[in-house]
């Protein structure tokens, strides 16, 4: 019996064990390589966002990039709808390496792009199709059903206009991004399974499977919606379809026209960070309808919070209470301002010893209220020395350089 019930016990242990595991246990994909960056389950989980100049204006463009690249972007997108773009890409891919350095480039193609996709495959790093649009034709109102002849005629016409994309992309060692959205669906799509993430997953399907047909597999795939409910069912989906059929594909993650401020952050945040929570997310986009520059310190932020990559200082700080002994807020804020620009730490800013030391057992470094005007300030779970409250952050700073763990800002 207590054999029994020690066995039982110890599964049970084992069981918890793995489900509340704090290690992301990644979706297993292949690497893809976007100009010098790499892609998938093996490297860390990429950024990348879109200028939103017009791409005839040369300079302006390659001022964006840059901008962008310089936050921390690793990745570009820019919008080509024409021939003329598709050409003048290759100028700012030209001014940039003159004037600044290469940067991973995408270009997007919408509307029956197969002439710009490949004139642009030859000044990009990857080009992203939508499978609703780049066989592109006007639905017809009247409409009730699509027969199996027009099913395979327009099939038939999908892999004419896009194999030899496929082909110029396979012989260039270049990407492709199956980009499906949500609200671009091409109309027999609709008809088969509604406005719906099947609908979306079948989509991107037919692509990959010509592509696979082609013996092409630098494919990344993303399935956006503006409603995170709509995202997560749909990449939740794409991920267990490919899966399945033994495609490893790199999936990139966002949430399509998110808005802006706080609401556009919070539910990029929803969509993004719970699928990468899952192990579901090779590279991030924030769509916010602010500056692209905007966007980075979000996809940063999120990457953070679920543990995948670490570039800020992470802050640990409680809510503050009748307890707290100096003003929280405000000593945050000096905290942050001293300490922003390094990295790799983890520092806690607590209000009293009541909650502080425990709840800050993670941190690297701990400035706690020990009393009326003064301060304790930790190493880990070991307290190093207590001063006054004004001389609080200063000695903070000492401590981390004295570990070695300071860096001047720049």
């Amino acid at each position: 019996m207590i054999a029994t019930l020690n066995t039982s016990v110890a599964k049970v242990l084992a069981d918890s064990s793995q489900r509340y595991d704090t290690q992301i246990k990644r979706r297993i994909t292949r690497t893809v390589m976007v100009g010098d960056i790499s892609l998938g389950s093996e490297h860390p989980v990429r950024v990348q966002s879109m200028i939103n100049e017009d791409t005839l204006d040369i300079e302006g463009s390659t001022a964006a990039i840059r901008r962008l690249h310089e936050v921390g972007c690793e990745i570009v997108r820019l919008t080509v709808p024409s021939l003329a773009h598709a050409k003048a890409v290759g100028e700012i891919r030209e001014l940039l390496n003159k004037t600044y350095q290469s940067v991973p480039l995408v270009a997007d193609v919408h509307h029956n792009g197969m002439k710009i996709a490949l004139e642009v495959a030859k000044h990009v790093d990857k080009v992203r199709i939508n499978p609703g649009l780049f066989v592109f034709e006007k639905a017809d109102p009247n409409r009730t059903e699509f027969n199996q002849q027009e099913i395979k005629e327009i099939g038939d016409r999908i892999v004419q206009r896009f194999q030899p994309l496929v082909e110029t992309l396979k012989e260039q060692n270049k990407a492709l991004r199956i980009g499906v959205n949500h609200g671009s669906l091409a109309e027999r799509m609709l008809f088969a399974y509604g406005d719906t993430p099947l609908g979306m997953v079948e989509s991107a399907m037919e692509f990959i499977r010509i592509c696979d047909s082609l013996d092409f597999h630098n494919i990344v795939v993303s399935m956006k919606a503006s409603r995170a409910p709509v995202m997560l069912a749909a990449y939740r989906l794409m991920s267990d379809t490919m899966d399945k059929e033994g495609f490893n594909y790199p999936l990139h993650l966002g949430v399509t026209e998110a808005g802006d401020g706080d609401y556009g952050r919070i539910k990029s945040t929803a969509g993004i960070a719970t699928l990468l929570s899952e192990g579901i997310g090779d590279t991030i986009r924030v769509s916010l309808t602010e500056a692209p520059e905007k966007e980075i310190p979000v996809c940063y932020s999120i990457l953070q919070a679920v543990g995948l990559r670490k570039t800020m200082v992470e802050y640990i700080s409680c809510p503050s209470c009748g307890r707290t002994l100096f003003n929280l807020e405000d000593v945050v804020k000096k905290v942050r301002d001293a300490t922003s620009h390094l990295t790799g730490l983890d520092i806690a800013v607590m209000g009293c010893i009541v909650n502080g030391p425990g709840e800050m057992a993670d941190a690297d470094y701990g400035y706690v209220g020990k009393g009326p005007g003064v301060i304790a300030l930790y190493r880990g779970r070991e307290e190093i020395r207590k001063v006054p409250e004004d001389e609080g952050v200063k000695a903070l700073i000492e401590l981390i350089k004295g570990d070695g763990r300071w860096l001047d800002p720049n």
